[in-house]
């Protein structure tokens, strides 16, 4: 399938790579079909393209990369969306917003990480009820590289 984009120019993406997101994300619900894209540097950071809107494109991140703490708790209701089974492998990344007048002020929503399911390629937003912020700052003094936890 042929997907246009704004940033990366005309992409062909394969339908095993595409990833569903039945209830869209939050203020986009009408556009569930998204492909992740490598960035261009070694950096961590990658791109998740909608392939229906060309204009439309997040850059996510692993919170292992600067919250090593950050534990979250999947509904039953996410893990049914998803079609989880017992052996499924799950995968959170967070949203990262980039201020354009200061790229050094990016933040990540750790209040509406997207959970990933690597055999169905389905995916959910989830709205945490936790205390949690929408815009937690990437570059703090203890980000480091560390493992987490999801709990399902």
């Amino acid at each position: 399938m042929k997907c246009q984009s704004t940033r990366f120019g005309t992409l062909d993406v394969k339908d095993e790579s595409l990833l569903v997101f039945p209830s869209g994300i939050l203020g986009f619900p009408d556009w569930t079909k998204y492909v992740m894209l490598d960035h261009d540097t070694d950096a961590p950071f990658k791109w998740l393209q909608c392939v229906e809107e060309p204009q439309l494109a997040f850059v996510i991140l692993d919170p292992a990369y600067f919250k090593p703490d950050y534990q979250i708790t999947v509904t039953t209701d996410a893990l049914i969306e998803i079609q989880k089974q017992d052996d499924d492998e799950l995968s959170v990344v967070t949203i990262l917003t980039i201020p354009s007048d200061d790229p050094s002020a990016v933040t990540a929503n750790l209040r509406g990480p997207l959970v990933m399911n690597h055999r169905t390629r389905l995916c959910k937003q989830l709205v945490l009820s936790e205390d949690l912020p929408t815009r937690y700052p990437l570059f703090t003094p203890s980000a480091q590289s560390h493992a987490f936890a999801v709990a399902v």
